[in-house]
């Protein structure tokens, strides 16, 4: 199996456009992903009450679109991207039996650190949905990565141990503790 691609900062242009996505929306997707997300709001999953709030059916939450802009974008720059920012705005609900497609072009680029911007819509029959910004960091390099080694530019370490970057083990949003310091906190 081959591993997924991974975009590099260098082969990315403002003006990029991302392959559209079309996400049919079901009432189940609409149900599960709010109970998923820990919304038990019930315009999201019950139809009757809903309609007494003044939709005229249950509609997605924002977790889930925030969940759908996120998946879109880091599809197209793959798995060593880094997600460092996700600004949405709603727009239109999203109600069963319609489809939402999103859309996206990259806007801007930071030779800093890597970043770069893309811009997202995503529309359904009623207009649009969501539309935002999210904003990635990609590794350097001129050729297509697919893991830490590709982005370091050396060959895979087979000693056992987990590839690290320095932060706290857990993700880039620490839960664990810094490599090598065993024992510690």
């Amino acid at each position: 199996m081959t591993p997924p691609r991974s975009r590099t900062y260098d082969e990315v242009a403002v003006g990029d456009t991302l392959e559209e996505l079309v996400i049919p929306l079901t009432r189940t997707m609409i149900v599960a992903t709010a109970i998923a997300t820990r919304d038990y709001q019930d315009v999201h999953h019950d139809p009757e009450l809903a309609v007494a709030r003044g939709s005229k059916d249950v509609f997605m939450n924002i977790l889930t679109t925030n969940g759908l802009v996120e998946r879109f974008v880091t599809a197209w720059a793959g798995p060593a991207a880094v997600v460092t920012a996700i600004r949405i705005r709603l727009g239109a609900p999203n109600h069963p039996g319609d489809t939402m497609v999103l859309t996206g072009a990259v806007t801007a680029k930071d030779d800093g650190d890597g970043r770069v911007e893309v811009a997202v819509r995503g529309a359904n029959g009623l207009g649009a949905h969501v539309m935002g910004t999210v904003i990635v960091r990609l590794p350097r390099g001129g050729r297509s990565g697919t893991g830490p080694a590709d982005r370091e530019g050396g060959p895979p370490r087979n000693d056992g141990r987990p590839e690290s970057d320095g932060r706290l083990e857990g993700g880039p949003y620490g839960g664990g503790r810094r490599p090598g310091k065993e024992g510690a906190a």
